[in-house]
């Protein structure tokens, strides 16, 4: 079974735990409780490592709320970010459309109110989409949301419960699009969609845009081309105070940004999901392949 980010929370605590014993100085790199956010963490830490930089790992530590907790206390001095994520959940802005203008009020907004700093974003961007087989996306000439939206009617959607009620879920698609009549519209668990997908019994499924599921299954995710969804571009968030102590930190994750694509991101998801690698391991083989 194709398994999704939803998995691996308890295969993932293993790589939680904290040194009792820390060097003075030490950058303290955090996480969130997902996949991703636990890999590209890793990265992070070990690129700091490569440079010279003493390192402790405090990952998978909980939501959004948890994270920022712990930046405000001290407890961690980078966690990666997602702009949408802080725009939206953190600061309860309307969504912004434009990435650059996006990245460029978060950045502004938490160095005023919380001494954070956004270093450089990536151009992986984990929103919300809608995903399909290969085969169906070819015979039905599906590139787009807007290629989708007239031809719903005879499709079937898996999906989350919430994405049926949501207004940036089914009913912002039948307002922005018009159509997303659905012939059939069933809910599933998070890790079941996919495989209804894969065996048959849709046509058509929620996703986010970096799922592992993504590359090992070979889906197409189709184009948001009147931007429905925000983007959710990850970046390294950095306390004031240490990146005065070190500003080596931003030269040095500024120099690994762009290498973290969609495409990357989804391969590196896969790797820890569906092959049970460590998190560590596929970020050292990250780092490797842009050294």
């Amino acid at each position: 079974m194709t398994l999704t980010r939803a998995h691996a929370i308890a295969v993932l605590a293993s790589f939680a735990a904290v040194p009792s014993c820390a060097p003075r100085n030490a950058v303290a790199v955090g996480s969130k409780n997902f996949t991703e956010s636990i890999v590209i963490a890793e990265i992070y830490a070990q690129a700091l490592e490569r440079a010279g930089l003493p390192v402790i790992r405090r990952l998978d530590l909980g939501s959004t709320q948890i994270a920022m907790a712990a930046m405000a206390r001290g407890e961690i001095d980078i966690y990666p970010e997602y702009t949408g994520t802080a725009l939206i959940d953190v600061l309860h802005h309307d969504p912004i459309p434009d990435p650059k203008a996006s990245y460029a009020y978060v950045r502004e907004v938490f160095a005023r109110d919380y001494h954070i700093i956004w270093l450089a974003r990536s151009p992986m961007n984990d929103s919300q989409g809608l995903a399909t087989t290969a085969a169906l996306a070819e015979r039905y000439h599906l590139r787009t949301l807007s290629d989708l939206a007239p031809i719903a009617s005879r499709l079937r959607l898996a999906t989350i419960p919430e994405f049926i009620t949501r207004p940036d879920g089914l009913p912002g698609l039948q307002r922005l699009y018009g159509g997303f009549k659905f012939d059939s519209v069933r809910s599933y668990d998070i890790a079941l969609k996919y495989e209804a997908l894969l065996e048959g019994d849709a046509d058509v499924a929620t996703a986010f845009t970096t799922d592992g599921a993504i590359a090992v299954d070979h889906l197409v995710v189709l184009d948001d081309n009147k931007h429905l969804w925000p983007v959710y571009n990850v970046a390294p968030l950095v306390r004031e105070a240490t990146l005065a102590r070190e500003p080596a930190i931003a030269r040095v994750l500024d120099a690994v940004a762009p290498s973290i694509t969609d495409t990357v991101a989804r391969t590196m998801n896969a790797q820890v999901e569906s092959r049970d690698r460590d998190p560590a391991d596929v970020a050292a083989e990250f780092l490797r392949g842009i050294a």
